[in-house]
């Protein structure tokens, strides 16, 4: 596979790390989306692509820094998100690229936008910040996942000690349970008895 063409869909959550694995591609547009989150690190994999749009989604953060490392990029448009920190359009490829790249992003800053930046925490801690962005996914979903199973065992645990403490709750209980059973079991005789009579007349 050499090039991936996702735009223009309703594309939602994060974007997968793990597209920064196709290392044979050579083109990635996933514009016009409802992305979000950070741009992934790994895409920095990527050494054989010459066009990344990201543009018009909802992306987050910063640009990272090892994205620099594609020297093969030739087309890099982010525009219209809501990126932040330091442009490196100074450095490497990424000086070949101009502020049309970046366009409708209000709290980037760098040559391309003609503002300086106050300061260099966000491109310092870029690496780890988008590593760590990119696992928040993995843990809610095992955060859910563990607090969903412990809530379910408590609530039967509760209602075993509930039906086991008062009598008359009890009763009530496997009156509902065999009632169930009951009407479960005529819905099925009734159901056995009408395809024996189907089969009957389509047999006449």
């Amino acid at each position: 596979m050499s090039g991936i063409d996702l735009s223009c869909n309703r594309l939602t959550c994060q974007i997968p790390p793990e597209i920064g694995y196709l290392s044979e591609l050579h083109a990635l547009n996933l514009s016009h989306n409802n992305l979000t989150g950070f741009t992934p690190s790994s895409f920095s994999k990527l050494k054989q692509i010459g066009s990344l749009n990201l543009s018009y989604n909802k992306l987050s953060g910063i640009i990272p820094i090892q994205l620099m490392e594609l020297n093969s990029l030739a087309v890099f448009n982010v525009s219209y998100n809501n990126l932040s920190g330091s442009i490196p359009y100074e450095k490497a490829q990424f000086a070949t690229f101009d502020e049309s790249s970046d366009l409708r992003n209000p709290l980037l800053c760098g040559p391309s936008k003609h503002e300086n930046c106050t300061g260099t925490d966000s491109t310092l801690i870029s690496p780890n910040a988008s590593s760590s962005e990119e696992e928040n996914g993995w843990l809610d979903m095992n955060a859910f996942n563990l607090t969903f199973w412990i809530c379910y065992i408590i609530v039967l645990m509760t209602i075993g000690a509930v039906l086991y403490i008062n009598p008359h709750w009890r009763r009530a209980w496997f009156y509902f349970i065999r009632h169930c059973i009951d009407i479960c079991h005529y819905f099925i005789v009734d159901i056995v008895i009408g395809l024996s009579f189907f089969r009957r007349k389509l047999a006449v």
